[in-house]
This record gives structure tokens, sequence and C-alpha cells, in this order.
């Protein structure tokens, strides 16, 4: 592939993967709006973003065996067009519980672009060389949770929170353009799986027995969670006690996103000569030191500053740990990449969807519930990695 056609490919299959962030972070800075006017409280609010991570973790178990079977441009297209029609509902929604069930639809048609993004690259790479472009895609897609927050703080100086939603119905359909134009079909006829229930169902049991896909699903669903417990809590953490702005809020969202983005670009350069598993210690690592720095900096109460800084670490960590864990987990399933993917993708949402509304379970007054599930995920998937690298006993030399 020419230099020009792969910046064409990646700009696209960045801007597909895009839609999730968008999904989730545009919205964050109307949270709080969004319990004021439908006067609920913030826990229920809360619920809508678990509620479209579970749609998108969902669904993905549905597309990927799908598009093993009927190629990766049709059940894209389709995932898109719903995915406008489910963004107008949210949009309408005249209650928190139909706001709730809006978000879950939304999700499910939205994981189409997550997974079939995933399987494509994988169509096309694998191992360290798919640890690589999984990192240059992150540059592209990590503009999305800089860029989501900054737009959606504008729409609301413009108009109310509907309007964020009415945004993502028409990114929605300019995809469909996008992918009609730039992305090609990459799963060839003669490599497609059947779709039948049995064929579903003994793929998803080749790659659940695989331990190379479960150690690192396992870690990549960890991290994933305490990502989303920083999502789900901090618009109403450094708004509502710190008495950041919307604005500002964007802002912080932002700087966290660049270094998550210049992290994945440090180990596109590094990960051939580190290796992608050395990467992701690496990254684990950071993910722990930097809880545990916001976690001390809660209990010591010692402001903003200290907590913006445990943040940034706790995000940035994220380069490192997403591309190289996603790598890994893909290497043996070249055939069923779009079930596998789908497992992939479904494992870290549903893992996020139970941590997202955690963080709310105190109230609006603390932050500990935040920082301790950062804390928790972080340790436990350094605690699983280094599980998997320590050999067992029997295995050792005398």
């Amino acid at each position: 592939m020419s230099d020009k056609p792969r910046l064409r490919f990646v700009l696209c299959l960045g801007a597909i993967t895009a839609l999730g962030p968008l999904s989730i972070d545009m919205y964050l800075p109307a949270l709080p709006h969004i319990a004021e006017d439908f006067g609920a409280p913030v826990s229920s609010i809360q619920a809508s973003l678990s509620a479209c991570i579970l749609g998108l973790a969902l669904g993905q178990l549905v597309v990927g065996p799908m598009s093993d079977a009927a190629g990766r441009r049709r059940p894209l297209f389709a995932g898109l067009v719903l995915y406008a029609l489910m963004s107008v509902l949210c949009a309408l929604a005249p209650s928190a519980p139909l706001l709730l069930a809006a978000r879950f639809a939304q999700g499910l048609a939205g994981s189409a672009a997550l997974v079939i993004a995933t399987a494509v690259a994988r169509d096309l790479y694998q191992g360290a060389a798919a640890a690589r472009f999984f990192s240059t895609l992150m540059l592209v897609m990590g503009l999305a949770p800089i860029l989501a927050p900054v737009l959606g703080a504008q729409v609301l100086r413009l108009v109310p929170w509907h309007g964020i939603f009415w945004v993502l119905a028409a990114a929605g359909l300019a995809l469909v353009a996008v992918v009609w134009r730039l992305l090609p079909e990459t799963l060839a006829i003669e490599h497609r799986r059947s779709g039948d229930l049995r064929a579903v169902l003994a793929g998803f049991g080749a790659v659940l027995r695989d331990r190379m896909f479960q150690s690192n699903a396992a870690i990549a669903g960890l991290a994933f969670a305490a990502m989303f417990a920083y999502i789900a809590g901090s618009p109403f953490v450094l708004q509502r006690l710190y008495g950041v702005s919307a604005q500002d809020f964007a802002l912080v969202f932002g700087v966290n996103a660049l270094g998550l983005i210049a992290l994945s670009q440090v180990n596109g350069r590094l990960v051939h000569r580190v290796g992608p598993q050395r990467m992701m210690g690496a990254g684990l690592v950071g993910l722990c030191v930097g809880a545990l720095f916001l976690q001390g900096a809660v209990l010591l109460g010692a402001g903003l500053w200290p907590v913006l800084g445990g943040l940034f670490v706790v995000v940035a960590s994220q380069g490192l740990i997403a591309p190289n864990a996603s790598a890994l987990a893909l290497l043996n399933h070249g055939r069923s990449a779009g079930s596998a993917s789908a497992l992939l993708g479904a494992s870290r949402f549903v893992v996020g969807a139970v941590a997202a509304p955690l963080v709310g379970v105190a109230g609006e007054g603390t932050a500990l519930p935040m920082a301790g599930i950062i804390a928790l995920c972080g340790l436990a998937a350094l605690a699983l990695y280094l599980r998997l690298r320590i050999p067992a006993p029997s295995s050792r030399r005398p």
C-alpha cells in the first residue's frame, strides 16, 4: 500500500473508530445540565453513559461475526445509518429513562464502527506491525476525545443539550459517505466464514479458549474500566467539586487526550524494538503510578492541580496499553478477526459499563469513588500482567 492510499485508509479508519469516543465524550460537559433539566439524580444520568457503553459492547457480539460472514462494508453501512437514527431519538428523549433507552440503542448501532475498524486493521496487519498500526490509528482517533468535549461545550453555548445529539446524527450520516468513498472491502469472499449460529458460537469458543486472547483481553478490560471511571466521574468531580467551567473541563480533557496520543506515537516507534508485551507493561506501571498519586491527592485534599496531574498520567498511559493489548489479543485470529474483535471490544465495554456508574454512588460531594475505582482497576491489571509474565514454579530451572 503506497503512502497516499495508506494515509487515506488510516484517516478513514480513524474517523470510523472516533464515533465511539464522540458518542461517549461529546455530551460529558452536558451531564450536569441534563440532570438539572430532568430533575434526576446524578447516578441516573451517569447510567445513560453506561447504557451507551453496554450497547457498544453487546452490539459488537452481533456485528463482529456478521462481518466475518458478509464482509466488512455492508454491516458497517447499516450500523452507521441506524446510529444516525438512534441519535435523533436521543435528541428527542423527554425523560431520563427514555434517554437511557435511546442511548443503549445508539450504542448498539455505533458498535459496528468499532468492531469493524479493528477487524479491518487485523485483516491487513498482525503482531508488532498491528501494534504499530493501532498506534498510528490512535493518532487520528485520539483527536476525538480532544475535540468532542470542546465541541460539546461550544454546542451548549448556542443550544440546549439536545443539540449535541443532532450533531452526532449528522456525524453518522457523514461517515456513510466517507466509508463509501475511502474504505475498500478487506475480507475476500474465500476467507469469509459461515454466518449460522453454530459456526458463530464455534468461532467465539475458539477465541475464548486462546490463552493469549484471555489474558490480554482481561488486561485491556481492566485498563479500559479505569478510563471509563475517569470519563464518567471527571465531569462532576472537576466541575462540581473543583469549580472548573464547562469550557475549562473540555480543555483539561483535551490535554489528557494529547498525552494519550503522544505515548501512542512513542509506542509506534519503539514497539518493533522493545516488543508489544514490554511496552504494555510500561503502560500498566504508569497507570498504577498515576492512579495511586490521584488517590493520595484526593485523600489529602491536595487541591485541583495534583488531581489533574494524576488524571493526566492515568489517561496518557492508555497510549501504551490499548494498542499493544489489542495486537496481542488478536494475534492468533486472522480468519476470525471480526469475532475476536467483537469479544475484545465487548469485554472492555462491559467492564467499563459496570465501572462508570459506581463513581457516582457516594453522590457529588467526593472524588474518592472515582479515584478508588481507577486505582483498583489499574492494580488488578498490573497484577494480572505480572502473574502471566512470571513462570510457574514447575517451569523454572533448579
